[in-house]
């Protein structure tokens, strides 16, 4: 999230120019990555997507106010494709099992 916010803080991002539609796949990429990492870390796809979405909307209202930064809601429609897809390849093959409970040492059964 840091490296995504630094980068859209700034008015040019480094290397070649990335007119639409190549900005897209940037947006789809990043979100991808930050969704891969989100769920990989939670064990869970809805809260990785969710996350993801919420930030990628708050960085193009971020971007709005940066001078020779664009902002709408294609780019935004594409951070939350990647973040699907980032979320769903963090987790395929474990279905829609949760996270194993972490045993609570005052457990009063022990």
């Amino acid at each position: 999230m840091g490296a995504i916010w630094w980068l859209s803080s700034s008015p040019d991002t480094p290397g070649p120019p990335l007119p639409h539609p190549r900005d897209w796949a940037a947006h789809f990429t990043a979100y991808l990555a930050l969704s891969f990492c989100l769920a990989r870390a939670t064990g869970r796809r809805g809260l990785a997507l969710v996350v993801a979405a919420w930030f990628g909307a708050l960085d193009e209202v971020h971007q709005a106010f940066v001078p020779g930064r664009e902002a709408g809601p294609t780019d935004w429609v594409f951070d939350v494709l990647g973040a699907w897809v980032g979320a769903w390849l963090a987790l395929r093959g474990r279905g829609r099992e949760r996270p194993a409970p972490v045993p609570v040492l005052s457990d009063p059964s022990r």
